[in-house]
């Protein structure tokens, strides 16, 4: 484990970019494996799987399910699970939540959304070996209303530099930095010695993440920063058509098909 996460940071150092994405299953998991540094099991599957209007609705139990699942694709990446909302408001509850995460699911680490408030609770973690991956910028779990990018004002640029720095400080072996402004997010990436993992904030950040579903063409998300590489729906559409059409003249199934 300690091995992979020095890898990591050693991209940095060699300037290596640092590919990531999210799975929610095995299957997806071990496609992903062939090409992936790290594989984020995201409390984005509220939205993506389950339809859920915010990521708050998400609780451990589903979490710690799809993880199970995701570990059995992963044979090389480094694995991560996003601690749900609510799972880490002390330092004895985020113990004993991460603990539990890491002994049923076998992963690598943890991310937590936040800044230097959960400094205290990121040390403590750490000091009993978790591994921790720290999220800034856009927080889905405490974000309200419409989505914005930050780093747009004095005030939140030197507050997200202040908490990258409180972050390293504390721990954490990367962070997340999700729609941040690209001239901070370059600045962020340059101060600290940890990797950056930008979602939405520029290709200066040190990895990029994206939802898997989202590059697929499976969803309809309407972010700016996602690119979708294929449409999966279209596809599928296709692909049911055409059982559609075997099933009902009667082509399937066929000799070759059946006992």
């Amino acid at each position: 484990m300690l091995t992979k996460i020095r890898r990591l940071t050693l991209k940095k150092k060699n300037k290596s970019k640092i590919v990531c994405l999210t799975a929610y299953s095995k299957n997806i998991a071990e496609e992903i494996d062939q090409h992936a540094d790290l594989i984020l099991v995201g409390d984005s599957l509220g939205s993506v799987l389950y339809n859920y209007n915010t990521t708050r609705k998400v609780n451990l139990k589903m979490m710690i399910e799809h993880s199970k699942s995701v570990r059995k694709g992963i044979k090389k990446s480094i694995m991560i699970v996003d601690m749900p909302f609510d799972t880490y408001k002390n330092k004895s509850q985020a113990l004993k939540n991460c603990k539990k995460v890491l002994k049923e699911t076998k992963c690598d680490g943890i991310k937590l959304e936040g800044g230097r408030e959960l400094n205290n609770i990121i040390k403590y973690l750490i000091n009993h070996k978790i591994p921790v991956i720290g999220h800034i910028g856009i927080t889905p779990q405490t974000t309200r209303g419409k989505y914005r990018y930050k780093g747009k004002t004095a005030f939140e640029k030197k507050k997200l530099l202040k908490d990258s720095k409180s972050l390293e400080e504390a721990g954490v072996f990367a962070i997340v930095l999700e729609c941040i402004e690209r001239k901070l997010s370059q600045e962020i990436t340059k101060t600290i010695k940890i990797p950056t993992i930008g979602i939405g904030s520029s290709k200066y950040c040190d990895g990029q993440i994206l939802v898997t579903d989202d590059i697929l063409g499976l969803t309809n998300s309407k972010m700016k920063f996602v690119k979708k590489y294929i449409n999966l729906k279209k596809n599928i559409r296709n692909a049911v058509k055409k059982f559609q059409s075997d099933v009902k003249n009667g082509s399937y199934p066929s000799i070759k098909y059946s006992y």
